[in-house]
Formats: structure tokens, sequence, C-alpha cells
């Protein structure tokens, strides 16, 4: 009996035209909730840093995390509402949303897995019309954001224990599905590695030499 097929969509840079953390970032910057000058060559660094594979895990997501602190998911709902619609809608080009639907018309399974936080992300993937999300977790204490992330960060090796975890919650295995993954970077290499049909997409310079090297297929949906 064939295997029944997962497709994981990476978010950022792959289905997205950017980096939601990092235009999350600039979004505060801008409505004054964070400080420019203390905050956005952090944020700029911290960006560099990722795309070549050199920040450790921890760092970037506390980083990010971090801007969520002292408040509760009330407090920031109507910013987070507006940041979807002014900053992420518009960067999610309609050859990424043709590639998802093309997954969920054929009955596939599919999830968004990103190092992104969950409170973040989640409206991004229900917009997507993706049920399934596996993301950073966030530490809430009283109803109110701490800035540190919870559990198993969903970054690099992450990805794929996290990946593991879903499943077993869903009575699954990973022998169950032929595996397809999509991302643009090198952080993604692990997941790339267990899935059974690799794609590359918009990859960044290293993601893109190996791509080369093995001869997997690399998309453009920009």
């Amino acid at each position: 009996m064939p295997r029944l097929t997962l497709a994981l969509f990476d978010f950022d840079n792959t289905l997205l035209n950017g980096d939601s953390d990092v235009l999350w970032c600039d979004f505060l910057i801008k409505r004054g909730i964070l400080d420019r000058e203390q905050f956005a060559a952090r944020n700029a660094d911290m960006d560099a840093r990722y795309r070549a594979g050199a920040v450790p895990i921890r760092e970037f997501s506390d980083f990010y995390v971090g801007t969520l602190a002292g408040r509760s998911m009330d407090d920031w709902q109507p910013l987070r509402s507006e940041f979807l619609e002014r900053e992420i809608i518009p960067r999610i080009p309609q050859a990424a949303r043709d590639l998802v639907n093309k997954h969920l018309d054929d009955d596939d399974l599919v999830a968004i897995t990103t190092a992104t936080n969950r409170f973040l992300a989640e409206l991004s993937a229900r917009h997507l019309g993706v049920e399934h999300l596996i993301a950073t977790e966030t530490e809430i204490i009283d109803g109110v954001f701490t800035g540190r992330t919870a559990g198993q960060l969903n970054m690099r090796e992450g990805k794929v224990v996290r990946l593991h975890a879903w499943l077993a919650s869903r009575g699954a295995t990973r022998s169950d599905f032929e595996i397809t993954a999509y991302s643009d970077s090198i952080n993604d290499l692990p997941i790339l590695l267990a899935a059974d049909v690799p794609v590359v997409v918009n990859p960044d310079p290293q993601l893109a030499q190996w791509a080369s090297a093995g001869g997997h297929t690399v998309l453009n949906l920009r």
C-alpha cells in the first residue's frame, strides 16, 4: 500500500518573501514599541547570522521571543492581526500559495514547520489554510509572555525531533509517510536530509551549493 505524502513547509524566506521575526521587530520599531537605536542593529545582526547558519539557536529564539515579554496574548492580539495584514499577507507570493494548495488539493498531510514562535506563526498558517503548525513554543506564566522559549526549539536538528514528536502525537511514525520538505535555509539541512524528497526554495548560498552538488530540485517562488 503506498504511503501517504506529508508536505513540510518552512515559512520564512520559503513561502514568505522575508523573515517574519525580523519583520515583526521592524513593525514594532515603526510603531514605537521597540527603540530603534537599541534594537534595529541587533535585529539586522541576528538575521545575518541566521542566514549564515552561525547563530546559536537559543540566542536566536530568545532574542525574538523576548519581544513579547510582559504582555498577554490579548494585549498583543490587535498588533498581531495588523502585522499579518500589513507585513505578512502582501509578502506571500502567488506561486507559494499555489504550491501549498496543490498539496492540499491532493489530500496530502500538510504542515508548516518554523523556527518562528507559535504566537506569530499561527495566523500565517491559518491564512494559508494549513491546519498543522510545528513552531517554537513560548513560556507563558499567569497569562503573560515571559520572553523565554519553552521546550525543544524548532530549529536545525530540533525540527527533526519536533517532527517525530508531532507524528507520535497523531499516533503515527516517520515510516507511515513519504515526506517532501521545502526550505530556503542551510539551517534546515537536517529536516531536508530527513525527507524522502528535499526541495530547495529560494536558497541561501550554502543551501544552493548543497542542492547543486546533490542534484536536488530548486524552486523559485518569488
